[in-house]
């Protein structure tokens, strides 16, 4: 974790930075998934994990339970980073908080990002698929996380550690189960929207349904696997994401 900021969490130190990406996490999901992403994308491409409230170096901290409120908390940590072209990206909860992130920064006059990655995650106008979760008792709670296969085998698997991760956990499923879309107008940044064509809960055209939030270009691109599929399908979804950002290096956007 960065010592002046604890939003930020860099794993690899950047040099001769062309485009910074910052990714936010899915529900549970933390900064370490990103951090050997470097290595994988274009040369130039700092890659800036976002360290959420209550979880890794933060976990003391409450964890905040509505997108909007962490979205806006979000935007005041990155404004120092803002310095060069950046892109975000976020997978599941983080694609929500991500276009929340961006329709906040296009505020500030020079400060919108260059590109939207989704990953994971409908349209934000559309409703929520799924029966919330955020209430269970905490057997059934773990039983359902079980089911979306994001959360460590191990971790669920210990009493000590899900008291420990609980409150962030339930905070993450509130922040996707009670957003209320808002509209505004479209982002003018392109949008790329990724998905798995095994995901039980986010189909192509759940995917599509993006494209009525920019003005720019909307890419869609399908990958094998489930709700996870970048774990999975790693190689060509680090093919797929390195041209997305390329051109935005290269300056054939």
């Amino acid at each position: 974790m960065s010592p002046e900021n604890p939003w930020i969490a860099r794993h690899r130190p950047g040099t001769g930075i062309r485009l910074r990406l910052f990714c936010l996490p899915y529900a549970g999901g933390g900064t370490v998934p990103f951090r050997d992403w470097s290595r994988d994308l274009p040369k130039g491409v700092e890659v800036v994990p976002v360290c959420l409230p209550g979880r890794e170096a933060r976990i003391e901290e409450p964890p905040l339970c509505e997108a909007r409120e962490l979205a806006e908390a979000i935007r005041d940590g990155l404004r120092d980073d803002l310095d060069v072209p950046y892109a975000l990206f976020g997978h599941s909860m983080g694609a929500l908080l991500a276009f929340e992130l961006a329709r906040r920064l296009r505020r500030d006059p020079g400060r919108q990002p260059v590109q939207l990655v989704v990953s994971g995650h409908r349209g934000p106008h559309l409703p929520y698929p799924v029966p919330p979760i955020r209430d269970l008792g905490a057997e059934r709670f773990v039983e359902e996380l079980r089911r979306y296969d994001g959360t460590p085998p191990e971790a669920l698997g210990s009493a000590e550690l899900i008291e420990l991760l609980l409150p962030a956990l339930r905070a993450d499923f509130s922040v996707c189960e009670t957003y209320e879309y808002v509209e505004e107008e479209p982002l003018e940044c392109p949008i790329a929207a990724y998905g798995g064509l095994r995901d039980p809960d986010v189909a192509r055209a759940d995917l599509e349904a993006w494209g009525r939030h920019t003005t720019a270009e909307l890419v869609v691109r399908m990958f094998q696997g489930g709700h996870f599929y970048h774990q999975s399908c790693r190689p060509l979804f680090f093919q797929m994401l390195s041209r997305d950002l390329q051109r935005h290096i290269t300056g054939t956007a």
